[in-house]
């Protein structure tokens, strides 16, 4: 099956597709986004990155990979439906990607461009026609898996398929390090996810004050994210791929550790939801830790900020102000091309001389040894500003900063979303446009 027979197939599907809407009773008009905009990831944004890989996989002496996980779907072929791409690297004879689709065809062939997706879309084969398929297009050696992103069993299956063609190779890390350079196109998605996310706040201030509980507040932000089209889930990476966006504390409840590996735990509403906010109510005086998450187009951007009803003591002022130059010492460190690792080195260090040893990131022992996470789709990307993360912040590159101080009485810190671009680091959320402290 040569190339041309590869897009003949697809394109007489893609002619098919409004006799299918007909009998299902719903056309591509109906997936838009706010005022009818077309939120479909732009054909030229996929084709980019399809190529990239291209070229990543041919450095790599690899031949292709098989694209599973939903979120790299979602990057690589414009959606996230039940299906597999197979992406070739920049040295094969037969460059186009395909996207293998067993649910929803029609909405792939919508989301990945229509008659302009850069790859070719078609059904799924049966799994003992695979191989031949794709040694059709030219296919002579075992394509490479995520396997430090799919479930083992899973994973499993496809080694056994593609058993004739040798041993898949892993591509996890190429994929990872390619999506840690954020295109201008990705960028304005951030910026636009950080303009909902003062919204957000502001409806945290409005609703704000002695009394209420953390859930209320959080339920107050999270009607501006859902009414700007927030998803309904936080992308994550590591194992069990949980996060609450919405991490609202107050007083005691901002020292209770949980499951999840971050500064600040909470009670949660239950225990199977054990972390973020609970039914604490706001007293007078304590410190409210409000940490938000909004992701627009499935872009995150990461904001905390502090509010109290009433005022704060000398003592919690300290500790936020000592919070906000630790973030400065990250921020400079980055700012200057310098290694995640040694913007850990230096902040840590000066967090330590001021006094945090043991309430930094969490109490000890339930502490987190990182200052900064890089965002994107997912939450928890890399590099992390940590011990072991020797390379820098690459231009590009989207990290949310956040140091805090953890103790039995509460939680108080500084966290904004940052690019960095060849100017240096740029803040993304509010920066200075947000105080770091509110009172109610």
């Amino acid at each position: 099956m040569d190339a041309s027979r590869n897009r003949s197939l697809s394109d007489a599907v893609l002619n098919g597709r409004l006799q299918h809407s007909t009998m299902t009773g719903w056309d591509e008009a109906d997936l838009v986004g706010p005022d009818g905009e077309d939120w479909r990831v732009p054909a030229s944004e996929l084709a980019a990155r399809q190529h990239r890989l291209g070229e990543l996989l041919a450095e790599a002496g690899l031949i292709g990979a098989f694209i599973q996980h939903p979120v790299d779907l979602y990057y690589y072929a414009g959606g996230r439906q039940n299906a597999s791409m197979y992406i070739p690297s920049a040295a094969a004879e037969d460059k186009r990607s395909v996207l293998f689709v067993r649910r929803s065809l029609q909405r792939a062939l919508f989301e990945g461009g229509g008659s302009n997706a850069p790859h070719d879309i078609v059904p799924f084969p049966r799994s003992n026609q695979l191989v031949e398929v794709l040694t059709q297009r030219g296919v002579t050696s075992a394509p490479g898996l995520q396997f430090g992103e799919i479930p083992a069993t899973f994973a499993q299956r496809f080694v056994s398929i593609f058993s004739s063609l040798g041993v898949c190779p892993d591509v996890t890390a190429l994929v990872h390090r390619q999506r840690e350079i954020k295109s201008r196109w990705e960028i304005e998605q951030m910026d636009a996810a950080a303009e909902v996310q003062l919204r957000m706040f502001e409806a945290v201030e409005a609703v704000g004050g002695k009394g209420i509980t953390e859930l209320e507040l959080v339920a107050a932000a999270e009607a501006v994210s859902r009414s700007e089209g927030f998803g309904g889930a936080v992308q994550m990476r590591r194992f069990p791929l949980q996060c609450d966006r919405g991490v609202i504390v107050t007083g005691r409840a901002g020292g209770i550790p949980s499951f999840f590996d971050s500064a600040v735990g909470g009670t949660g509403a239950h225990p199977l939801a054990g972390m973020g906010s609970g039914f604490h109510r706001i007293r007078a005086n304590e410190p409210v830790l409000v940490d938000l998450v909004h992701a627009h187009r499935g872009y995150i951007v990461d904001m905390t900020r502090m509010f109290v009803a009433g005022s704060l003591s000398e003592q919690w002022h300290q500790r936020l102000e000592d919070m906000v130059a630790v973030k400065d010492t990250v921020v400079d460190v980055l700012d200057r091309g310098e290694t995640c690792e040694q913007a850990w080195n230096e902040a840590y260090g000066l967090a330590v001389e001021l006094g945090y040893k043991d309430n930094l990131m969490g109490m000890a022992p339930d502490q987190s040894r990182f200052l900064g996470h890089s965002v994107g789709l997912q939450l928890d990307e890399s590099p992390v500003v940590a011990a072991g993360f020797d390379r820098p912040l690459p231009v590009g590159g989207a990290m949310a900063i956040e140091p805090k101080a953890v103790y039995a009485t509460g939680s108080i810190g500084s966290e904004d979303t940052w690019i960095r671009d060849d100017e240096g680091m740029r803040p993304v959320s509010a920066g200075g446009a947000w105080p770091w402290l509110t009172e109610w």
